[in-house]
């Protein structure tokens, strides 16, 4: 990587765990480059010596309903998302595989926003306060190189909210769907002076509500969002900057359906109507960072945040199985303070003819947990109403929290030729202290400790100054969470402690090709996995897991993202991906070695064309495959493999200091029927949650200019 001698400003790093940090930016040399700050210094997208893809917010806003990340982010090669239709359990994402087991809530990829984990300190994370509305850039990193952010990221994906800048301007804007979706939102940004001066502040407020009677029965949701940022130029050489987010979502749960129930009508929802399950949500968090910059080669950066976040659960557990006095009942509730601090020094250097740098610094996350149980049910004239919340069952405290020092260097060995480094020693610490110990209901509090070293390193040539190929390497770590720690099977009471966390080691060559306005990219890898956690048994919205001994996962990714005159754009992906498990992880006499990883496509392909100009009509389409998905280790139930087709077209007018935005799409045109995601492991064998058919959606955007 070459280093920047002229940048006196601080670095804006990704406030993450760990470098390298990829943060996009528009090349003032090339418009079409898109380009990335990685520590030490301003590198392209082409010459990182990782898998990393960049997303701008305007791509994610085109013609988008602006509701869930899953709308415009299948363009990035390795990445697997899936909107559940169920917004009480998120969306369903895994990259590359990690993530994959997760039946709520994402799991082994590492999630920030402006630099505030979207994932817990014990590998949990959330897409919920996600604001597409204020997105600046989404920028995705895969393989070796992830594992340098700490624990659970077998990927990672940074969001980064748009800056103000001036001339100030609001927006306000709506979308309606089918199946009585609404959404509606509220955004402004500006600034005073050029960001270069003392006093000078920027800012962004954005908030959203969004509505729906959902495509299945017992689907409905509510959801209001915020999200606001304000920087202020201390002196030349600081910046401080504020950042707040708040999220409140109430919703049904329609839970998953068996073969013969999708079959027969795929929007029903029996257990949902018969036990109200339902969710809902509220986070608020805040974050405060300094950047500074101590000279022309050296840059100090220190992010710390705080948060809450509260959830009440209600679950498709019968009557039966919660008389037992060791069952936790059927409703779930939970209240999570987290809070961290990371603090960083960048220094770039010459040791003789070498350019190189470092980064060093230390990161803590703290995570206490407030983790109770009811039954779902009161009793009425001697028979059960469920959805209600009953007798107290369970009530814990739960603490989780690291302290991870971390290192990496950058040498520009020859013109040609450089090296990326680095290693961070994770440390992880959990304790539970149960307070609900009465009767038969033992003390079942407990400890643990996890600790790995964490190293990964890349060399990168340049074949020419359009084409660079990579190889690198690196070891990964996942601890269970919380919630996998808190079920063991068979309905036995207490913790799961003897869950160990996994450990993979990954191996990946690549091939980044500038190709007149576009970037063909190219990645071939294998992880290598010892103890991967994988579902065990998930029943009534409740799952344990158990160390699956060692798994596989081999694959290639191909990706264009191209731009021919001024606005005919055209962007594919191709993933191929064989997860398979090296050692039998099933229960009873099926040998379950060599099976395909459930939860996991073999292909995915998407490929979009539109006409985008700046302003007058415009029009596009896209194409997505999925292969069959398995759905239990067994592999004796899978979604099979489909195809859907999106079309939109839109008009856009310019008047003075007005833009009106005005467009319409219609999704899965041909009206297919199929599995949007499984539930890997249902012990009723209840594993698809169904797609919608055919569905249309018409949005409005209006933006005012104060020039």
């Amino acid at each position: 990587m070459k280093i920047s001698r002229a940048a006196k400003a601080p670095l804006w790093l990704l406030p993450a765990v760990f470098s390298p940090c990829f943060i996009a930016s528009a090349s003032a040399a090339d418009e079409q480059t898109m380009v990335v700050t990685a520590t030490p210094g301003t590198v392209s997208e082409l010459d990182t010596p990782a898998a990393v893809s960049v997303v701008s917010g305007e791509d994610l806003r085109h013609a988008a309903p602006r509701v869930n990340l899953s709308e415009n982010l299948g363009s990035v090669p390795g990445l697997q998302i899936q909107n559940r239709q169920n917004y009480a359990q998120d969306l369903q994402l895994s990259m590359r595989g990690f993530g994959s087991r997760s039946t709520y809530g994402v799991r082994g990829i590492r999630m920030y926003v402006d630099g505030i984990p979207a994932t817990m300190p014990d590998g949990q994370g959330y897409t919920s306060n996600f604001d597409l509305n204020s997105i600046d850039s989404v920028e995705v990193l895969r393989g070796p190189f992830s594992a340098l952010y700490g624990n659970a990221s077998g990927g990672v994906i940074d969001v980064k909210t748009e800056t103000g800048a001036q001339p100030p301007k609001i927006e306000a804007g709506t979308w309606y769907g089918s199946y009585g979706s609404v959404r509606y939102g509220l955004k402004a940004t500006g600034a005073t002076g050029d960001g270069t001066q003392a006093g000078d502040v920027d800012y962004s407020v954005s908030t959203t509500r969004f509505t729906t009677h959902g495509y299945r029965d017992h689907s409905g949701a509510r959801k209001n969002l915020a999200n606001a940022k304000l920087g202020v130029r201390l002196d030349d050489a600081s910046k401080l900057t504020l950042i707040f987010n708040s999220v409140d979502i109430k919703a049904n749960d329609p839970g998953g359906l068996s073969r013969d129930e999708w079959k027969e009508n795929p929007r029903q929802s029996p257990r949902g109507d018969q036990y109200n399950t339902r969710k809902s949500t509220k986070q608020t968090q805040a974050g405060l960072r300094y950047d500074r910059a101590l000279g022309e080669n050296d840059d100090i950066s220190v992010m710390a945040y705080a948060g809450e976040r509260e959830t009440v659960q209600y679950q498709s557990i019968p009557r039966a199985p919660q008389l037992n006095p060791t069952h936790p009942g059927g409703v779930i509730d939970l209240t999570r303070h987290y809070q961290g601090i990371d603090s960083r020094w960048t220094h770039r250097g010459d040791l003789g003819d070498v350019p190189f740098s470092f980064t060093t610094g230390l990161n803590y996350e703290n995570l206490i947990e407030k983790r109770k149980g009811y039954e779902n049910f009161s009793m009425v004239n001697g028979a059960p109403v469920f959805g209600e919340k009953g007798s107290l069952r369970r009530d814990e405290r739960n603490l989780m929290w690291n302290v991870d020092p971390y290192l990496q260097t950058s040498w520009q060995l020859t013109d040609k030729l450089s090296l990326d480094a680095g290693v961070r020693y994770s440390n992880i610490w959990f304790d539970s202290n149960d307070h609900y110990v009465t009767g038969r209901n033992g003390d079942d509090s407990g400890e643990a400790n996890y600790h790995k070293w964490l190293p990964a390193g890349s060399l990168k040539y340049a074949l020419t100054d359009a084409w660079n190929v990579y190889v690198s390497a690196g070891r990964g770590f996942e601890t269970p969470t919380i919630n996998e720690l808190s079920y063991r099977a068979g309905g036995i009471n207490g913790l799961n402690l003897d869950l160990k966390p996994s450990t993979s080691d990954t191996v990946e060559i690549g091939s980044k090709t500038r190709i007149g306005n576009g970037l063909l990219t190219a990645a071939l890898f294998q992880t290598d996995t010892d103890n991967e956690i994988v579902t065990d048994t998930s029943s009534g919205g409740r799952t344990t897991y158990k160390n699956a001994g060692k798994t596989r996962r081999q694959g290639v990714e191909l990706g264009l993202d191209q731009q021919f005159g001024d606005a005919w754009k055209l962007k594919a992906a191709w993933t191929y991906l064989n997860a398979t498990y090296r050692t039998d992880v099933c229960n009873g006499d099926v040998n379950c070695n060599g099976n395909r990883m459930p939860g996991i496509a073999r292909n995915m392909v998407y490929a979009s064309m539109g006409y985008e100009p700046e302003t007058g009509w415009y029009a596009g389409g896209d194409v997505r495959y999925m292969s069959s998905i398995m759905a239990d280790d067994e592999n004796t139930a899978k979604a099979p493999s489909y195809t859907t087709v999106g079309l939109n077209t839109g008009y856009k007018v310019k008047k003075g200091n007005w833009m009106l935005d005005v467009f319409g799409r219609v999704d899965n045109l041909f009206d297919r029927d199929y599995v949007g995601s499984v539930i890997v492991n249902e012990g009723n064998g209840r594993y698809y949650e169904p797609a919608p058919g055919r569905n249309y959606g018409v949005g409005a955007a209006v933006t005012y200019s104060f020039e």
